[in-house]
């Protein structure tokens, strides 16, 4: 005796649960599928913009990273360069102003010693006798005084400086300074002159020093 008739014992569920008669492979996309699409897109711009941003900030922070090092660089080698240089010219210049003041402080000496000595000659109390003698030993004092002066104001360039504005005040107040012809201008007749007006003074005190040794020897 036959069994009672399935419907369903002739159909492949499998087959069935994998046909889909209402999606066709080539369908057109929806709506929802570009307005889903167009959000990702969106999304992935966004995305690409904040990643934009963070590379533009790392790069900016590098190029003033660069920037820094570079200063840096630069700015050491030219302060070392400046430093050098002037530690160079400055112990120079010490080296030079210390021997400046060393010779300042030995010509302060000197000068004191020479001028203590010019001004405790006393002509006043020279007599016939000792004429001579304290005569020569004045002038020698004197000598030796012009000397010390001279060689100092070679040696130190503040009286170099003093020497030559004193000489240039004293000619620009001097009356006949524009008037006073050069030497260069002058004759062998004028020359002898002025030789002569200079010198007349020493032949009057050698002559008169002479005088008074004569005397002197025809006493004895």
């Amino acid at each position: 005796m036959a069994g009672e008739y399935d419907s369903t014992e002739f159909i492949d569920t499998d087959f069935t649960a994998q046909k889909s008669p209402f999606a066709p492979s080539n369908a057109a996309p929806t709506r929802d599928d570009v307005d889903r699409r167009v959000v990702d897109a969106q999304q992935k711009l966004v995305a690409l913009k904040r990643a934009q941003e963070e590379l533009e900030r790392e790069r900016a922070g590098l190029e003033e990273l660069r920037r820094r090092q570079n200063e840096f660089q630069t700015g050491r080698d030219e302060v070392v360069q400046n430093l050098t240089r002037g530690l160079g010219l400055l112990e120079e210049a010490e080296f030079v102003a210390r021997r400046d003041a060393e010779q300042m402080v030995k010509t302060v000496g000197d000068f004191r010693a020479a001028l203590a000595k010019v001004q405790a000659i006393n002509d006043t109390a020279w007599t016939k006798e000792n004429f001579q003698v304290e005569l020569t030993r004045a002038l020698t004092t004197i000598e030796n005084a012009r000397m010390e002066w001279n060689s100092a104001r070679l040696k130190i360039s503040a009286l170099a400086g003093e020497t030559k504005n004193a000489a240039a005040a004293l000619d620009k107040n001097s009356p006949s300074a524009a008037a006073a012809p050069s030497l260069a201008d002058l004759g062998f007749g004028q020359l002898c002159k002025i030789g002569l007006a200079m010198t007349w003074p020493l032949l009057l005190v050698a002559l008169g020093a002479l005088g008074i040794f004569i005397a002197i020897l025809a006493r004895k």
